[in-house]
């Protein structure tokens, strides 16, 4: 329940809380927009786990971005009462809580922030000064609204839903490095894969039906093929790089956030599983095929127009369950030749651009 409402004029300095996952953050971006929209005068701070931080960088609504570092200065109680001594130094006016634990609300009323708006979840509601009530079994709907329901609760306006993901021309010359490295001129056509995602494989289609599906590409269109990754992809995107019949370039625990983000965007298409990844290449607008099991893509999906989603509907999706119990039929029923088709189409339209 809203206490009273926020005025601008009186907020000078505010603190954004992000997620704690790459494509939560940047699904929290459309949300950033509309807060810098309602106070264009401030000074917007926001606090990410280092992992996340990158989604913000170059972001033309963020002013300063505060590292919140569990594995160094921050870590154990003397780390937290660190960071709160640092965020009460900048008497910040407003805080924004993206993430919905506990924890960081308690971190925002211990830093002394007078106003305090976020979703009354895991029992933070007397920690709130401006309470945002989610309503037992209200359908949510996709997650971008749902950021920005925690605005609209505070009868704050909103700009749109479009995702903001800015790369620079100096990312962009270190991506044509990177590629120059793997003997890629600037003309080369180039096709994205994540195979990997996090939370669990049940959201994963199988290594080897991407190989498959790579061999395909590469045989029809001439492709060089990337494989996207991070350290823990590293076993899969060494698996399909194994299986193909062709060489690909094999990035899996090779690159930073910021320098797959510039590859991506020199990428043709791109094909993935539901992963941060996923809401990248949503975000910078290159043709998307996502790959969906487990999930629900009407709260996960990827909302850009050239989004493309490969589904096979079975009782038993979405789960939502980290590890399949049973027969993991919800990405076994998705098949090579039925992912390849909408490839084959999507690069037939792009080949005309």
């Amino acid at each position: 329940m809203i206490q009273r409402r926020l005025n601008s004029g009186e907020i000078k300095r505010i603190l954004i809380r992000s997620t704690n996952w790459v494509g939560d953050a940047i699904l929290t971006t459309p949300a950033v927009r509309a807060v810098r929209k309602n106070f264009p005068d401030a000074r917007i701070s926001l606090l990410a786990k280092p992992w996340v931080a990158p989604v913000f960088y170059n972001n033309p609504y963020v002013d300063q971005i505060i590292p919140y570092d569990l594995a160094g200065r921050h870590a154990g109680w003397l780390g937290k009462a660190r960071l709160i001594k640092e965020l009460r130094r900048t008497k910040f006016d407003l805080v924004v809580l993206f993430q919905n634990a506990f924890e960081a609300a308690l971190l925002a009323y211990l830093a002394g922030v007078p106003k305090r708006l976020g979703y009354d979840t895991d029992g933070r509601r007397f920690l709130l000064t401006h309470s945002i009530r989610l309503e037992p079994g209200r359908k949510l709907g996709h997650q971008i609204d749902y950021y920005l329901g925690i605005l609209e609760g505070a009868s704050l306006k909103l700009t749109g839903r479009g995702l903001t993901l800015m790369v620079t021309d100096q990312e962009r010359s270190r991506a044509e490095d990177i590629l120059m490295r793997h003997h890629v001129t600037g003309q080369g056509r180039l096709i994205g894969i994540n195979p990997g995602a996090t939370y669990g494989s049940a959201k994963r289609w199988a290594p080897e039906r991407y190989a498959a599906l790579c061999d395909k590409i590469q045989d029809s269109w001439s492709a060089h093929i990337i494989i996207f990754g991070g350290p823990a992809e590293k076993a899969i995107g060494r698996r399909i790089s194994e299986l193909m019949k062709k060489d690909c370039i094999n990035l899996c625990g090779k690159t930073n956030l910021r320098e797959a983000v510039a590859l991506i965007e020199r990428c043709r298409l791109f094909v993935t599983n539901d992963s941060g990844l996923m809401h990248v290449v949503a975000a910078l607008d290159i043709p998307l095929v996502a790959i969906f099991g487990s999930t629900d893509p009407v709260a996960t999906g990827p909302t850009s127009p050239r989004s493309h989603i490969v589904r096979v509907r079975v009782p038993c999706s979405p789960c939502l369950k980290p590890e399949c119990p049973t027969d993991h039929r919800c990405m076994r029923e998705i098949t090579v030749d039925k992912v390849y088709a909408v490839v084959d189409t999507l690069l037939g339209e792009t080949s005309k651009e």
